[in-house]
């Protein structure tokens, strides 16, 4: 095992400097995925559980959202929410039991809600509650990817070290090309947010500028 006296964010900005970093690239079609926006997560003046880290990340997801909706491409918003027992949350509620701890997102709360910054399409979005970290873990994405023949899936949200990981992992298992903007995912602490973002781009999906996606969705609508 190697060890450096370099910070999470140090050797993430080494990684992401190299120009012999391979890339998936995009592919043909994708859906947009926006992981748990809700306020339990997003309102830091609300939550102690919520985080930011690049403050223009909620404007950053509605203009990728106005471009998808542009193409007629899925735009997905997740959310978790759990029964008043919490045991649909299984052992992943069972470590704490405060007003703050996961299996208390109940349903219909205002944790649950998604930031009302966020510009949600109720008629044309898909919105799914899931209960673990992956968006894809029983919920019907993967179905939905398939009928609309999606081959890159668009990842924002949080947290980058929790279901943004999840979800990145799945998504490759899945054989979807996958790409994370920086500025659209967050998390509580800057080591856990860049050390997860230097694993996912040297394994499993390409971390992006958001420009570089704006710059990708314009011109599919150009072709």
């Amino acid at each position: 095992m190697q060890t450096t006296d370099k910070t999470a964010k140090e050797i993430y900005l080494e990684v992401k400097a190299n120009p012999a970093r391979k890339r998936f690239g995009f592919g043909n079609k994708a859906a947009l995925i926006n992981i748990d926006l809700q306020k339990s997560y997003t309102r830091t003046d609300l939550y102690k559980t919520a985080y930011e880290t690049d403050p223009k990340q909620l404007d950053y997801v509605n203009q990728l959202a106005v471009r998808f909706r542009k193409l007629k491409w899925p735009v997905v918003w997740t959310h978790v929410a759990y029964m008043n027992s919490g045991e649909d949350a299984g052992i992943w509620g069972t470590r704490t039991d405060t007003p703050d701890s996961l299996q208390n997102i109940g349903f219909g709360s205002d944790r649950t809600m998604i930031d009302e910054r966020l510009h949600v399409d109720r008629d044309k979005d898909v919105v799914y509650c899931k209960k673990m970290p992956s968006a894809f873990f029983e919920t019907p994405l993967q179905s939905l990817l398939v009928w609309h023949q999606i081959d890159t899936l668009i990842l924002t949200g949080g947290s980058t070290s929790g279901c943004i990981r999840a979800t990145g992992v799945d998504s490759l298992s899945r054989g979807y090309r996958t790409i994370i903007p920086e500025e659209c995912v967050a998390d509580k602490h800057e080591s856990y947010h860049y050390a997860n973002l230097t694993d996912l781009s040297l394994k499993y999906t390409d971390v992006l500028h958001v420009q570089d996606v704006f710059s990708w969705l314009d011109n599919q609508g150009s072709v």
